[in-house]
């Protein structure tokens, strides 16, 4: 369909993973007889579940993918904090469950690496030949797609890298909030935003037909599929070209996934006017970003330790950063998202460092809301470390209106 590629980039996930491998393999139904082909749920599980089998014979379908496995298969020699350690290197599975990678979903994060590589490695000489473990702070969520995505970029920034340099960490919340997870206030955001969205599904009668219908295909309660959320699942079918399911009762079809979709538009824009996500997001964001701002001083201030920082994250990772950044016009992480941040050091100045950040390739500093109007004011494509720091220390707090000038003191005062 020719308006496949424009719409993939545009839906979650972050993560770049999917459901399926390249192609379907027309044996499913004679393998599992009493199951349609690509079943949405497995009743009476709410856990939703697609699977694509692609043949056991079948070669990667991209140059990289052969020299990353072989790679990934030497990895006994690294270092993966519990319990990373039990959750395989790369995908090789016949059978690929809800939330699992697939051989697209390396390839993006591959291709990520490398276009990181041509940048900081080959132009900008981020890192020394013999880098040491302590320049790199490689971390990921206990999820095989997250480790996996994050080992695929890595590989592809840096090539056949040495397994015994590598450690990997892990952070229990998809947040990365580490320490400082517990965020009453946080939470009583995130429960009203919830309420929104619950009661803008209800004004949407042709979005409860909608579930109606798809719940009828794949005989289900229409409650049960709507808290499954079969838009993920559609659109991991979609992006990866493969056919929405088809029962005895019928066929769920484009029409059912662009009702929903429009819909998740509709949220979007309300989800900024009322400002609920916001708060939220200001809240979930601030523990990486002060993170991101800690890393970045001690840089600034000679550290040669953390030169480069990978946090292999989730759709609901970076889109309550990107809100909390002030990107109002940045859509929803699509598959293998990417957002950096970049610390640089004025040659003419060596006491002075600027911050970009880009996503998805794009420069977006002067989009977010501690340096719209700099550009104005300076010539140089970058805002000053300062402002960043200010956002982070400061104006993160003064955005809630909560008169708080701290995380801990924002996170525990009384909700609004």
């Amino acid at each position: 369909m020719a308006e496949r590629p424009e719409l993939c980039p545009l839906l979650p996930s972050g993560e770049g993973h999917c459901l399926g491998w390249r192609r379907a393999c027309s044996e499913l139904n004679q393998q599992e007889p009493d199951t349609p082909v690509f079943p949405f749920l497995r009743t009476p599980s709410t856990t939703l579940r697609v699977f694509v089998v692609e043949a056991a014979s079948s070669k990667p379908y991209h140059p990289k993918l052969e020299a990353f496995v072989s790679h990934m298969s030497k990895g006994s020699g690294a270092s993966f904090e519990s319990p990373l350690h039990s959750l395989p290197l790369y995908p090789s599975h016949q059978l690929c469950e809800m939330g699992e990678l697939t051989q697209t979903g390396v390839v993006q994060h591959l291709q990520n690496g490398q276009l990181l590589r041509d940048v900081y490695l080959k132009k900008h000489k981020l890192l020394p030949s013999d880098w040491s473990t302590e320049q790199l702070r490689l971390e990921t969520t206990g999820k095989s797609r997250t480790l996996q995505s994050g080992l695929a970029l890595l590989y592809g920034f840096l090539p056949d890298f040495d397994w015994k340099k590598i450690y990997f960490r892990h952070q229990p919340s998809a947040l990365f909030c580490s320490g400082n997870c517990y965020c009453p206030l946080r939470n009583q955001y995130l429960e009203k935003e919830q309420r929104r969205q619950y009661l803008l599904r209800l004004k949407n009668r042709q979005l409860e037909r909608t579930y109606e219908e798809m719940a009828r295909i794949v005989d289900t309660s229409t409650k049960q599929l709507r808290a499954a959320n079969p838009i993920d699942a559609m659109l991991c079918l979609f992006c990866h070209n493969v056919s929405f399911p088809c029962t005895r009762n019928g066929c769920v079809n484009m029409e059912h996934f662009k009702v929903i979709k429009r819909h998740q538009i509709e949220d979007e824009s309300e989800r900024r006017e009322k400002k609920l996500y916001l708060g939220y997001a200001l809240l979930g964001a601030h523990p990486i970003l002060n993170q991101t701002v800690g890393r970045m001083r001690r840089a600034a201030e000679g550290w040669k330790e953390e030169l480069f920082a990978l946090s292999s994250a989730h759709d609901v990772t970076l889109a309550p950063i990107l809100s909390a950044l002030g990107l109002t016009e940045a859509r929803f992480p699509r598959f293998a998202a990417r957002l950096i941040f970049e610390l640089w050091q004025d040659r003419e100045k060596p006491g002075e460092h600027s911050v970009r950040i880009l996503y998805d390739g794009v420069d977006v500093t002067f989009h977010t809301s501690f340096c719209q109007d700099h550009h104005k004011r300076s010539p140089k494509p970058m805002c000053p470390l300062e402002n960043f720091v200010r956002f982070v220390k400061r104006d993160m707090f003064v955005a809630l209106g909560s008169g708080s000038t701290n995380y801990y003191d924002a996170c525990h005062r009384e909700g609004s």
